[in-house]
């Protein structure tokens, strides 16, 4: 899959009207749309087709974006995007912390949303590094990366990351020992050319340590994050 406007996009939102404006306005920049109305026919719908990115309205009837996220972290790293109220942080935090890799905020500023689409795209595409770039391999203690195959291995097991992991796990190893603040990750990670919410980045680091072990990735207090060698 490209970074491409053909991308196959799942969209499950219970809400007729906001569901339909949102399939419309995607479609329009190309993007192939599939919709659900509730949470179970979104994982049905999943587990039946690939997609290449899932938008997922946090309040669902049946089974939740919380819970369809974390149904769907088990099997797969495909990126996903939570909607969410205005207002309504703990559902952004709860979306973040089962492995949603970015939120937006409705009523949906189309705009946005495509900015947002197409970083979570990117990142899901992460391609060999070009010339030039770091291609050995890289320890850190008991962490290995193969940057030029783009995996991860703790004591020799393989560890399963989203792109999204795997992207901030590339910029920490791209920067041993130095501090990178939210906001830099925000830029490079994220993509964001704005001021974003830091919560993605502390709750993706905080998934990020959960699979390569609490110390490797190092808290500066008002500064940001290091890798430690």
């Amino acid at each position: 899959m490209s970074d491409s406007a053909a991308a196959k996009i799942l969209l499950v939102e219970d809400d007729e009207v906001i569901r339909r404006s949102v399939a419309m306005a995607l479609e329009r920049y190309g993007y192939h749309v599939t919709v659900a109305a509730d949470g179970l026919t979104g994982l049905e719908l999943f587990r039946e087709g690939a997609c290449d990115l899932l938008l997922l309205d946090v309040m669902l009837p049946g089974l939740d974006g919380i819970g369809l996220c974390r149904r769907i972290r088990e099997t797969s790293t495909a990126p996903i995007l939570m909607m969410s109220a205005r207002g309504h942080s703990l559902d952004v935090v709860a979306g973040l912390e089962v492995g949603a890799d970015d939120y937006v905020v409705k009523p949906v500023d189309t705009a946005v949303l495509v900015a947002r689409i197409r970083s979570l795209l990117r990142r899901a595409t992460l391609s060999s590094p070009k010339q030039g770039e770091q291609t050995g391999r890289l320890v850190f203690g008991d962490l290995t990366i193969e940057p030029a195959a783009l995996e991860v291995y703790r004591d020799d097991e393989k560890v399963a990351v989203t792109p999204t992991e795997l992207r901030l796990l590339l910029e920490f190893a791209a920067n041993p020992g130095v501090v990178l603040s939210r906001q830099t990750l925000l830029r490079d990670v994220w993509d964001y050319g704005w001021d974003g919410d830091s919560r993605v980045v502390d709750l993706c680091v905080q998934r990020l340590r959960k699979k390569i072990g609490a110390d490797r990735v190092e808290t500066v207090r008002g500064f940001g994050y290091k890798l430690r060698r």
